[in-house]
């Protein structure tokens, strides 16, 4: 059980997981978030004990023969008042006026806090008269009318999530699952909360039973959702109960969050099919706590893995940039695929992610997605995706809306965080389209301001016809000096063939420190003469050079921090809601006054510009998280590791770790899960200190 949630609700599970725990042996007890999903549960990644799964047959029932697109209210609004009948129905009809609805997207679901705290004299369910006057039916009316579905929420347990405490189904399953059918109800979210101790699978199918009941009766079926956060693997014996499964705890809008939740759901693959769904959670696509590059990774994976596609932003303020993501048919098309294929690893090395699904038409969606902050080369070949030999490929990129031909290799630079997702073809078709050119553009993209960096952009003919008539350009901000130092033209490139060119970027002494956009561009014609051409954007920072001596590393600018649950934190442990809500920094009852608190899995990157020697501190797990944590500590000086622990607990004292990074331009400060989960991974770097 996960204790790393913000302090507000650590109460609230305690009494019903405490019981789960204790007579359902599930684990020691802890808070979860303040309604909805639940906790983060541990890596639920199969081990090689596993019995082996393959893809369920599609169920008879037609329920989500494709993963369930829709809205679910919780991430944006969680239980204020704004959440209420003329919400749902304004995202009804966002859903038709902006194209969202002919994208797919058909289910309107209420989250937690519709109700009343407490049941009617008769053990019925009531609306809250100030959220919902015209009642549950009345909003189901108006979301049919549109030709779109209404979703609720309960949970398997005596109350909801939520602190109010909101009646749950158990024990009432049959005459809630009645009265949501009788309201027009199609979707059902139920959660874990206040479980009491009861098995999970006799709780879930219970319900599952009711349901089919209401449907026998009403003529209603209702598509559900198994939200028990994947703590009792609901993977291995959900496919005959419901239609999803989450096979994680809750999603939080940061990236480090978003990359935890999909690492453990893509070694999934195998459980997933029509009519039964591994569910990772909910978009949280337009809420704010990510870049537009994060969020089009977390749509393109999602869609990849064949996972619902529920969006959780408030659609009402949602900007241009979201409601394009959000609307991508050429990606929605890949999670909607028919055959059903959740997308498989092929490979991961450094962060360099390679995950292909196979689709309907022989085709396959291929994600080349880079995890590390620094832009990264990901390649693969047509064969190792499965696709049959031919002379050529129809590649078409999903999120730039054009189509190329390739001689067999998938590849592209990708930006930091970013994911290229392209959906390629075995077909007779590819001659048609141009050639694929891959841009890149190596060298320092960490410059130090009125100093010249020297970079070397390629230009590369993936197709199987030449490139002919290359040029290459690279522009900067304003005031910028970009200078070619070799030539930036060719004549013709043929497969495999690569134009190189050297360039000088200098960045005007007084830039601030900062990131800085730098573009680069080729343009070229192909065999038939038609104009094409690539672009790559850059994203370049600006950096200060460290202090001489030695300083502390909490006191010191990042070039970046990824984290496995709320922010990273200067001199306190990572209290995972907001900045500056952490504890002091304490390992085996020593309390340290400087350092940085994180949650694995966790990432902190400093610049040292190959002028500095040694990095020291006092690691372990901090005395906060009880008995749960376990750990790995390294520091990586570039691209190497420099120096690691072995596995850490909340039994351990701190431990020294020291390494050497001469002439490191970087050192990256990891605290990985030791391979067990984020289960209370709160990591602290204790006295870490930097001396150049």
């Amino acid at each position: 059980m996960t204790r790393h949630l913000p302090t507000r609700t650590t109460h609230r599970r305690a009494a019903g997981i405490l019981a789960a725990g204790l007579l359902a042996g599930l684990g020691p007890a802890g808070p979860a978030l303040a309604a909805g999903p639940g906790t983060p549960a541990r890596a639920p990644a199969p081990t090689s004990a596993s019995p082996a799964a393959s893809v369920a047959p599609a169920p008879d029932d037609g329920l989500a023969l494709t993963p369930p697109m829709g809205f679910n209210n919780w991430n944006s609004t969680q239980c204020r008042a704004e959440f209420d009948e003329e919400m749902v129905k304004g995202i009804a009809d966002i859903f038709v006026d902006k194209g969202l609805k002919d994208a797919g997207y058909e289910y309107v679901n209420l989250d937690d806090c519709w109700a009343l705290p407490a049941r009617d004299a008769d053990g019925k369910l009531v609306p809250d008269p100030a959220r919902f006057p015209g009642g549950i039916k009345a909003v189901a009316d108006y979301v049919h009318a549109k030709g779109l579905k209404l979703g609720i929420y309960t949970s398997a347990g005596t109350k909801t999530c939520n602190d109010a405490g909101f009646p749950g189904a158990l024990g009432h399953e049959y005459s809630d699952a009645r009265q949501f059918a009788d309201w027009g109800v199609d979707y059902l979210k139920y959660d874990n909360c206040n479980n009491q101790g009861v098995d999970a699978r006799q709780r879930y199918t219970t319900m599952r039973d009711a349901l089919k009941a209401a449907s026998a009766t009403t003529g209603r079926p209702i598509v559900y959702s198994i939200c028990e956060w994947g703590e009792n693997r609901p993977w291995e014996w959900a496919a005959d109960v419901g239609q999803l499964w989450r096979t994680t705890g809750d999603i939080s809008d940061n990236w480090g969050s978003m990359l935890s939740i999909m690492k453990q759901n893509l070694p999934l693959a195998r459980y997933a099919g029509p009519g039964h769904w591994n569910d990772p959670d909910m978009l949280e696509v337009g809420n704010g706590g990510m870049t537009d590059t994060e969020y089009r990774t977390h749509f393109s994976m999602w869609s990849v893995m064949a996972a619902p596609l529920l969006i959780g932003s408030d659609l009402r303020s949602a900007s241009d940039e979201t409601f394009e993501i959000l609307g991508n048919e050429e990606v929605i098309a890949v999670d909607q695929d028919p055959l059903g294929k959740q997308g498989t690893v092929l490979s991961s090395e450094d962060g360099r992610w390679v995950v292909a699904k196979e689709l309907a038409d022989g085709s396959r969606a291929v994600a080349l997605f880079n995890e590390t902050g620094s832009p990264q080369r990901i390649a693969t070949s047509a064969k190792a995706v499965g696709l049959p030999g031919a002379a050529a490929y129809t590649l078409r990129d999903l999120w730039r809306h054009k189509s190329y031909n390739t001689a067999g290799t998938i590849s592209a630079t990708v930006p930091a965080h970013g994911t290229v997702l392209v959906r390629v073809s075995a077909d007779g078709d590819w001659a048609e389209n141009p050639p694929a050119v891959e841009l890149a553009l190596d060298g320092g993209t960490l410059l130090e301001a009125g100093r010249p960096a020297a970079l070397t952009a390629s230009v590369t003919d993936l197709g199987r016809t030449p490139a002919k008539h290359v040029s290459v350009s690279l522009t900067g901000p304003r005031g910028w000096t970009v200078r070619a130092t070799s030539p930036t033209r060719a004549n013709v490139l043929a497969t495999g063939r690569v134009l190189r060119t050297g360039w000088r970027v200098t960045a005007p002494a007084g830039t601030p420190p900062g990131s800085y956009d730098l573009t680069l561009r080729a343009g070229y014609r192909s065999p038939a003469g038609e104009r094409a051409g690539n672009v790559l954007p850059v994203r370049t920072t600006v950096v200060v050079a460290p202090p001489s001596g030695t300083s502390e590393l909490g006191g010191l600018p990042w070039l970046s921090a990824t984290n496995g649950w709320g922010p990273v934190e200067r001199d306190t442990s990572n209290g995972e809601a907001a900045a500056g809500d952490g504890t002091p920094l304490t390992i085996g009852g020593t309390v340290y006054a400087s350092g940085l608190g994180v949650h694995a899995d966790s990432t902190v990157e400093f610049y040292t510009g190959g002028a500095c020697r040694t990095v020291t501190a006092q690691v372990g797990v901090d005395d906060e998280e009880g008995a749960d944590g376990s750990v790995v500590f390294e520091i990586w000086a570039d691209g190497t590791k420099a120096a690691t622990t072995g596995v850490l607990t909340n039994a351990d004292a701190a431990q020294s770790l020291s390494a050497d990074v001469s002439g490191a331009r970087t050192i990256r400060l990891v605290v990985t899960d030791a391979g067990d989960g984020i289960t209370s991974d709160h990591g602290d770097w204790a006295n870490a200190r930097l001396t150049c």
